[in-house]
């Protein structure tokens, strides 16, 4: 059974009796692949949803997607739709002849919630380009106009594109066991965890195009405050990026790398879990580096700690 893959990862607590058990999977490799430390199973088959990102875009580069940095670090993005990310964004569609038209994500507000209520009181209405995906989108657009191939129909399971970035996850160690619908409509791969882990850690130990876009720009790949910004930018030289469903996944390069799943999709315990599997790489990472307080009536009055790794 499924649920048979799971073990608490993590608990809360509220004024100093703990609330909830967060139940996962983890598994942390050393820079050759080896295992160092697994919480529950960790070859569990799972969408990785956005964590799938950095992969993808490694394919898309592959493929003759010609960008800048920035550009690269907003196609592994999960932005926040402020506009420092749909500037990037918008210009990797100008560079490729197109406009936010061209978008076939699901239209969306931004994640930031200033950038959305601001656009909310202006009367503006959700948008694929506001949508935190569109800088993917963009670069698979962007890839199929390099390509000659049809912009209509690139999410297509049977596009050239999609088949070739399905090829490209599987080169990379993750063999892929079905290919469903991810929320901004692209396809969405199931691989095992372990090989999430595994596709992280070759594209940071090649020092890979996406692993240089991402932590050198680290406020493109999510923003302020949020979780894969934060981690990156209290650890340099990382590669981190969270998935929808609880799933979080991240590299150094010559050191390791670390993916989660939290069975139930809670994604606020993924990060923290994460960075706790990151001191099994002896890695230090400070407590407050992800993750939020719990709040009563507004101010802080517990916290999630994490019980794997080696927190």
């Amino acid at each position: 059974m499924l649920s048979d893959a799971y073990v608490p990862v993590a608990i809360t607590d509220r004024s100093g009796f703990d609330e909830s058990v967060h139940f996962g999977a983890a598994v942390a490799i050393d820079a050759t692949g080896r295992v160092v430390a697994s919480v529950g199973d960790p070859s569990v088959a799972i969408y990785p949803r956005s964590s799938m990102k950095p992969l993808q875009t490694d394919a898309m580069l592959r493929l003759g997607f010609e960008a800048t940095d920035e550009q690269v670090a907003l196609a592994c993005a999960s932005h926040s739709g402020m506009s420092m990310h749909i500037d990037v964004v918008r210009s990797t569609l100008a560079d490729a002849g197109l406009d936010e038209a061209a978008l076939d994500n699901t239209p969306d507000y931004p994640y930031h919630e200033e950038s959305a209520e601001a656009l909310i009181a202006a009367g503006v209405a959700k948008s694929s380009l506001l949508m935190n995906c569109s800088g993917k989108h963009a670069a698979m657009l962007a890839t199929c106009v390099a390509n000659g191939w049809p912009t209509e129909t690139y999410l297509d399971q049977d596009h050239p594109l999609q088949i070739a970035i399905t090829e490209r996850v599987e080169a990379l160690g993750a063999p892929v066991e079905h290919i469903g619908v991810d929320g901004c409509g692209a396809p969405a791969h199931v691989i095992g965890l372990d090989s999430l882990a595994g596709a992280y850690r070759r594209l940071a130990n090649e020092r890979s195009r996406p692993w240089s876009a991402m932590s050198g720009n680290p406020h493109l790949v999510s923003g302020p405050p949020f979780d894969s910004t934060r981690l990156m930018r209290a650890v340099p030289d990382l590669m981190a990026k969270g998935g929808a469903e609880g799933v979080f996944a991240l590299a150094l390069p010559d050191v390791g790398a670390v993916a989660v799943k939290i069975s139930d999709g809670a994604g606020r315990a993924a990060a923290p879990v994460a960075a706790a599997m990151l001191r099994s790489l002896d890695v230090d990472v400070a407590d407050d580096a992800v993750g939020t307080p719990l709040l009563g009536h507004g101010q802080p009055v517990g916290r999630l700690r994490p019980i794997v790794g080696g927190s």
